[in-house]
């Protein structure tokens, strides 16, 4: 086979090989951008934002910004405050608390519910299996917090 044609050859594997990759790539894509951003609300009515439950920790909006308005140990209105309404396990409105009715909802943007975001095992509970692991090991990520945000 001539030098011409075997180079003729490659370059045409190396093609498919390309679409393939971005086909691929385009797939997973598209994968990931299926799941909502999943935005927590609470308070009367459920119109307090409390932040955004599955977002990187760099987003101003993330429960896992540390440094942000939601992701605060330290401003009572939000989750992780031990002693704030929403972050309290004591509390009716916090999803700490074991036995609320009153816990934060889970919405999309478009305002699709997502159930409470709640350690309550009764009633409309959330059914997103990345935010049961967070309710169902609370005692775990509120001890090791900071490790907990490295993985969002």
């Amino acid at each position: 086979m001539p030098v011409r044609d075997l180079i003729r050859r490659d370059f045409l594997v190396g093609i498919k090989l390309a679409r393939t990759a971005c086909l691929f790539v385009a797939a997973a894509g598209s994968a990931f951008a299926q799941e909502p951003e999943y935005l927590l609300y609470g308070g009367d009515k459920q119109q307090q934002f409390l932040g955004c439950l599955n977002c990187s920790r760099f987003e101003p909006s993330s429960i896992w910004n540390k440094l942000g308005p939601h992701g605060s140990e330290f401003d009572e209105a939000t989750i992780w405050s031990k002693t704030g309404i929403y972050g309290s396990q004591y509390k009716p409105l916090s999803p700490w608390h074991k036995h609320s009715f009153d816990s934060p909802e889970i919405r999309d943007k478009d305002g699709n519910s997502y159930g409470r975001f709640t350690r309550n095992l009764h009633g409309d509970r959330t059914k997103v299996e990345s935010l049961l692991w967070i309710l169902d090991n609370y005692e775990y990520v509120i001890e090791n917090l900071n490790d907990v945000r490295l993985k969002y």
